[in-house]
């Protein structure tokens, strides 16, 4: 009954929660330690810090733990589930819609690309001032947006080992230079024993292997390795999966305006941003050989599983590891470094690829205006922008 009343709870959230991960943490408390009192403030808040510490999406993977907490592994799974379907149906339905069209030309598609801009300037904006709090977290944010925007022209087809060899520099570089905060943990007890958390750890490290290794064969494989790589990669919210996404999709299985067209799709969707690869999995089924509802299952799967994996693995060694300053301050660098990735990724492709000339532009101004002067949700703004485009298109 536990895990029923945990599915019917967290089915509620996903139907209304928009906003975006930290609106959702905010929505989460007030459900769990306000008016629930299934966890206290300081369990809580160690639920948000391991899920800021770990790569994948933090709100999901805070989900997942509450429900861990109440009702034990179905739990987790209920909670995960009901969070996660409204908004994957919904995607993976806009997704087989647009699957072998010629979307990438109407005026909606153009109006939600500007959006796409607005959204994830916005992201920027905030992501720099809540993780680049000093020179050399400002060094590392640009000098990874840089390094991010030649290395195509350096090294083609690094794809998503570029970003990762670019973010691992980057944690080296505040393991070596920034001070990192030691943290007391302890409030928090989870079901989970040491012993399972690091077969949970194993288990995600021997699926990444076998995913990669049979990429190489197409289809569901690919679709799997490109969601699961991703997923595992990031680190400051949803956002990043815009660039580490793009380059296994584009241009070989999507046009580039049905792949950001789908990001501002997400924008506006309750629930985790990840289902935008429940998006890419319908819309690309075509390319792939596969049916639209298996290619969006796992399209979500694989883009949801390695957080999942981490958060419930990592759990047990928490108090541990929250107390060393060199973790955290590598993990610091890290996040300078998510902030330089989304920076280039708001050059290339989403500027690029939206803004075609100052009519373009100054459309991308005022959403952005709408996001934040105006203090506009972007579930208002993006469908705003496609019925502007349309009308106008």
């Amino acid at each position: 009954m536990r895990a029923l009343e945990v599915f019917t709870v967290f089915l509620r959230l996903g139907l209304s929660s928009f906003g975006g991960p930290v609106a959702h943490l905010g929505f989460f408390r007030a459900e769990f330690v306000g008016r629930r009192a299934w966890l206290s403030d300081a369990e809580y808040a160690e639920l948000v810090a391991v899920a800021n510490f770990l790569p994948g999406p933090s709100s999901s993977q805070v989900g997942l733990a509450v429900g861990l907490h109440r009702a034990g592994w179905v739990g987790a799974g209920a909670a995960w589930l009901g969070f996660t379907l409204p908004s994957a149906l919904l995607m993976a339905l806009l997704g087989g819609t647009l699957a072998g069209s010629a979307a990438d030309g109407a005026g909606w598609v153009q109006g939600v690309k500007l959006a796409a801009v607005a959204v994830v300037a916005q992201a920027v904006a905030g992501m720099w001032s809540a993780l680049v709090t000093d020179q050399v977290r400002a060094g590392l944010a640009l000098g990874a947006a840089a390094a991010l925007l030649v290395l195509p022209a350096w090294w083609p087809g690094a794809g998503g080992w570029g970003t990762l060899g670019v973010l691992g520099l980057c944690a080296l570089i505040g393991w070596r230079v920034l001070s990192g905060a030691a943290s007391g943990a302890g409030a928090l007890r989870v079901p989970v024993s040491r012993r399972a958390g690091g077969a949970l750890l194993a288990l995600g490290a021997v699926l990444a292997a076998t995913f990669a290794a049979l990429s190489a064969l197409g289809g569901g494989w690919a679709l799997l390795w490109a969601t699961f790589r991703a997923g595992a990669l990031v680190f400051g919210g949803g956002h990043v999966v815009l660039p580490l996404l793009e380059p296994a999709f584009v241009p070989d299985l999507l046009p580039h305006g049905v792949f950001v067209a789908g990001y501002g799709a997400a924008n506006a969707m309750p629930g985790p941003l990840f289902t935008f690869a429940s998006y890419l999995g319908a819309a690309a089924a075509p390319a792939l050989g596969l049916g639209a509802g298996v290619a969006a299952l796992l399209g979500t799967l694989g883009i949801f599983l390695p957080g999942a994996l981490l958060m419930l693995g990592a759990l047990p060694f928490w108090s541990a590891l929250s107390g060393r300053a060199g973790a955290r301050a590598a993990l610091a660098g890290v996040n300078a470094g998510v902030v330089g990735l989304l920076l280039a990724a708001l050059y290339t492709p989403v500027f690029t690829g939206a803004v075609r000339g100052p009519a373009d532009l100054a459309g991308a101004l005022l959403a952005y205006a709408a996001l934040t002067a105006g203090r506009v949700p972007a579930w208002v703004v993006v469908p705003v922008c496609a019925a502007l485009g349309w009308a106008l298109g």
